[in-house]
């Protein structure tokens, strides 16, 4: 039997439009492989609830699997899987060159529910396991899955690559043969070819904890099984295609699994879930905002106050003071009979509408009558950004209305010029903010060792001298940690042809001294309406010293901006004080944002890299409104896959969890995570603190319609 990719394709796309009359079938269960799904090893066509986030560490036959899943969209689930195969042999035949040791692999897998289900038909996705890794797990599928009452779902399917390797019943082509390539390629040659199996499954929902689940494989495991090698090089016997087991939901984050699988070994599971959307501290737990003053009728026609003698700064005193209480400090404020203009920094609030919704609430109550007009200006290190303007009677008449009312008839702006020439609050400038803290530094997935860390002190500070001029600084002594290990063979990181620019980073954590982690002086400013700029100069960052400069457009209504960098670095010494090596360089990159709605922002950055490369790199980020991000990246430039090394060219997963969401109370404070595969040359950045984008939109429109629901709290 033989059956085209391309009439199947056709056939599934012509059901897509039915999908809408379904329900999206969803599932807190994970397979081995850490993916949303109901039965054990197979795939079925179930999802995590969307946003959804989930860490799985799986174990059997000698393999490690741990995979990090990310519900993308209601109906894409994307997978990151780092396994560990215990004296496993790279490729069929050989010996294992790193005996009584573990190989390490990394996968991406995508998946896709291309129909919902419905009453009288099962829900359908598309899936792709290990489409642009190094193949070891490669395969793909079709499957279905459809819910029998409240408690038995059953489920079908059709698999190709690994999933076709046992009991075929058919073909769709040649399919290539090798196993282990470079891995960051997708391997669309492989995709829907070669022999084609049958596997399906049930589970049954016991209690609302317990269940139980049943599946027929059609994994063969040719690879972990030695396809005919010495005996000794197996990492299990695959006595029977069935696998029988149970989950265990012990909360709403942790699932846990056990199982019997292939006749011949026990699997163990535990997966740990959470979902953005969700705080574990419902409702939160900040203080309530002081109450809005309406003011007596007829007082706004009394002007006699703007006469007084020492009015303004009396009345500027108050503001400052009433601010502070809120965690916002007043760095300007010009105020005239009938309008009040105010330009803040913000401390304390993470989301920028509840910061603004705190000052109006504020000037509702130490404005004089008269005044009817509030422009509430926030600021980023001295420079004004955007700023929002509403009337008084609004604010007194929709205190307790849905803030949708009052975002109506609230205006945005971004003129740079209204802020030039105002007076700065006294005690602002200059200021030093410092910090004396711990610091842990990781490097994940390297090819000879899973996690590597570092340990100690960070002391950092910034020396505010005037507006839009920062001295920075921090300085750091590692304690312990492993960061410096030289690598073995299996790295990849060989002479290579590309500069050294990412790849020697072990040797800046080599020894316990004092290291300077950075010291720059910079300066922020407004080049005009829309337009922003910054320059830094320095030791930028723990590799590069030299001079960055950026320029950035950013209409305060637009879900679009524009941005250039140029940068002139020179390589550091690897004890990180003030000796430079013999390695510098050019890079710049011209750069276009766009928030495309729905939680999706989209980046293009085109440009030179360090090691002299040009190219581009991708991102994508979804994002919610309480500061969460997660996303991912790839980086392609004129090196080839073979200069590049393994994993082909720069890619990544980045991942933003703010602390007010986890501690349920206000805070700037975030975690940024970032997961490379490797660490590469090619396609690599200087880091730079304090580029623009960033922080300028946050006070923008586009930005701030996604959160203004916190503008009253």
């Amino acid at each position: 039997m033989r059956v085209t990719t391309p009439a199947m394709i056709v056939g599934f796309v012509a059901m897509v439009p039915m999908a809408a009359h379904g329900d999206n079938l969803t599932t807190r269960s994970k397979n081995m492989y850490g993916t949303p799904g109901g039965l054990i090893d197979m795939p079925t066509a179930e999802m995590a609830e969307d946003g959804e986030l989930s860490a799985t560490v799986s174990h059997f036959g000698d393999t490690t699997k741990t995979t990090l899943s990310f519900q993308v969209a209601p109906r894409l689930t994307g997978s990151f899987r780092y396994s560990s195969l215990r004296d496993y042999r790279p490729g069929r035949g050989g010996a294992n060159p790193y005996p009584n040791s573990s190989y390490y692999d990394r996968s991406f897998d995508l998946r896709y529910q291309v129909l919902t289900e419905g009453d009288y038909w099962p829900a359908v996705a598309v899936g792709l396991r290990d489409f642009m890794g190094t193949g070891l797990y490669g395969g793909e599928y079709v499957v279905a899955t459809k819910e029998i009452g409240s408690r038995l779902r059953l489920t079908g399917g059709v698999g190709w690559g690994r999933l076709g390797s046992f009991d075929s019943f058919g073909s769709t082509g040649t399919r290539p043969t090798g196993v282990i390539g470079s891995g960051g390629i997708p391997n669309t040659d492989r995709w829907f070819r070669g022999p084609m199996s049958g596997f399906g499954g049930l589970s049954y929902q016991a209690s609302e904890r317990l269940s139980f689940k049943a599946e027929y494989s059609t994994d063969a495991y040719l690879e972990e099984r030695g396809a005919g090698q010495d005996p000794g090089a197996n990492l299990f016997r695959r006595e029977s295609p069935w696998n029988f087991g149970l989950d265990y939901q012990v909360s709403d984050s942790i699932n846990l699994g056990a199982y019997y699988m292939y006749g011949s070994e026990v699997g163990v599971r535990m997966s740990i879930a959470l979902n953005p959307k969700a705080s574990p501290v419902p409702g939160g737990s900040d203080t309530a905002p002081v109450p809005v003053s309406v003011r007596p009728e007829f007082s706004a026609r009394d002007l006699g106050w703007a006469d007084t003698p020492g009015a303004r700064d009396t009345l500027s005193d108050e503001v400052a003071q009433s601010l502070a209480r809120e965690g916002l400090i007043l760095e300007g404020m010009e105020v005239d009979s009938r309008h009040a203009r105010v330009l803040l920094r913000n401390h304390r609030w993470d989301v920028e509408s509840q910061a603004a919704g705190r000052a109006a609430r504020v000037l509702s109550r130490v404005m004089p009558d008269s005044v009817e007009h509030f422009t509430i200006g926030q600021s980023y290190r001295g420079m004004p950004a955007g700023a929002v303007t509403m009337r008084r009677s609004d604010i007194e008449a929709l205190e307790n209305a849905p803030a949708a009312e009052m975002f109506d008839r609230v205006t945005f702006s971004g003129d740079g010029a209204a802020w030039a020439g105002m007076d700065v609050a006294p005690d602002n400038y200059p200021r030093l903010e410092w910090s004396l803290a711990p610091f842990l530094k990781l490097g994940v997935f390297d090819p000879d060792s899973p996690v590597k860390a570092d340990a100690g002190v960070r002391l950092s500070g910034d020396y505010h001298v005037a507006p839009g001029w920062v001295l920075s600084g921090a300085v750091s002594v590692k304690a312990a940690g492993n960061l410096d290990d030289p690598p073995s063979g299996r790295s990849g990181a060989g002479p290579g042809t590309l500069p050294k620019v990412r790849s020697n980073a072990r040797f800046y954590s080599e020894g316990n001294d004092p290291r300077l982690d950075h010291l720059t002086i910079a300066k922020y400013g407004r080049l005009g309406d829309d337009w922003y700029g910054r320059l830094t100069f320095g030791y930028l960052e723990q590799m590069y010293a030299g001079a960055s400069g950026e320029v950035l457009w950013k209409p305060v209504d637009s879900p679009l901006a524009l941005g250039a960098e140029l940068n002139y670095v020179a390589q550091r010494d690897f004890d990180q004080g003030f000796g430079l090596r013999d390695y510098d360089i050019a890079t710049g990159h011209l750069s276009a944002y766009y928030d495309f709605g729905n939680g999706f922002h989209g980046q293009l950055d085109m440009g030179r890299y360090l090691a002299g490369d040009w190219g581009a790199t991708v991102a994508l980020d979804r994002e919610f409104d309480n500061g969460w991000r997660v996303g991912a990246y790839v980086t392609k430039t004129d090196v080839s896959a073979a200069a590049f090394g393994e994993g082909s060219f720069d890619k990544g997963i980045r991942i933003t969890i703010p602390m007010s969401w986890a501690i349920g109370s206000a805070t700037r404070k975030k975690n940024d995570l970032m997961i490379r595969s490797l660490t590469r040359d090619g396609g690599a950045r200087v880091n730079v603190d304090g580029r623009l984008y960033e922080a300028v939109r946050d006070t923008h429109r586009p930005q701030m319609a996604k959160t203004w629901g916190k503008f009253w709290r």
